[in-house]
């Protein structure tokens, strides 16, 4: 892990017409780190990534990414720099095989993503790469099976490996053990450890177990700010979290 930092914010914030959903958040995400950022519901953990990955605008303060400002970069070109993002809900396309879902993420990179007529043949080239994409993430032998008929933890596996299928240097995953049970729990955390040997990490997450056992680093939001960062045995102990967590001073 680098100390230089792959994504910082400076003073980030939005307004939602008077309600201020992220107040001045200083955000540092060090190169190679799996970063977490936690925090009550409605503290501003989803806004902050759809201010990151430019889904949504910042009403002020300033986003950089490798060094760069992006903070009015377009969610295309910062897709293309590589900061690349996962959703709450699965997004797959439910009518198309394992295989073919994970290879329209390829042709996005080829810029053919939109290309459905093309002939099975001409996209064969990518059925290698695909096959390894699957087999990252255990879904070698589900290849063929249509996403919609898979249960919802092979459903997350799939969508991290179209996410993957990206080739992005900073992996964001908004909740991605949301609504699992305790096997695919286990699986999904090994998923992205394995998937972070390469490449950095910053999720969302609110099994708190699963950020004690896979981040380096955690950022606690409350309210839209910055209440404590470090690690996981250093902000389970802050007064201030557990009181944001339980209601209870620490």
């Amino acid at each position: 892990m680098d100390d230089e930092p792959i994504l910082e914010t400076r003073a980030l914030c939005k307004d939602f017409r008077g309600f201020v959903a992220v107040a001045g958040v200083d955000l540092r995400v060090r190169r190679g780190a799996i970063h977490a950022l936690i925090g009550p519901n409605g503290a501003g953990k989803t806004t902050v990534f759809n201010l990151l990955t430019r889904f949504v605008a910042a009403s002020s303060g300033q986003i950089f990414y490798r060094g760069e400002e992006i903070t009015r970069r377009r969610p295309a070109e910062v897709a293309r720099l590589g900061l690349v993002r996962s959703f709450q809900v699965s997004a797959t396309f439910p009518g198309l095989t394992a295989l073919e879902n994970v290879r329209v993420a390829l042709q996005r990179r080829l810029g053919t993503a939109l290309h459905f007529w093309r002939s099975d043949r001409s996209l064969r080239v990518l059925h290698d790469r695909a096959r390894e994409l699957l087999a990252s993430v255990d879904l070698a032998d589900q290849a063929d099976v249509a996403a919609e008929e898979l249960p919802y933890g092979r459903k997350r596996a799939l969508e991290l490996a179209t996410t993957l299928a990206l080739d992005p240097e900073l992996l964001l995953l908004d909740e991605p053990t949301q609504g699992m049970g305790h096997e695919d729990v286990g699986r999904v955390v090994e998923l992205i450890r394995r998937a972070a040997e390469r490449r950095t990490v910053l999720m969302v997450e609110h099994n708190l177990p699963v950020v004690a056992d896979l981040c380096d680093r955690i950022t606690v939001l409350a309210r839209g700010s910055v209440l404590a960062e470090g690690s996981y045995a250093e902000v389970s102990r802050d007064p201030r979290v557990l009181e944001a967590y339980i209601g209870v001073p620490g």
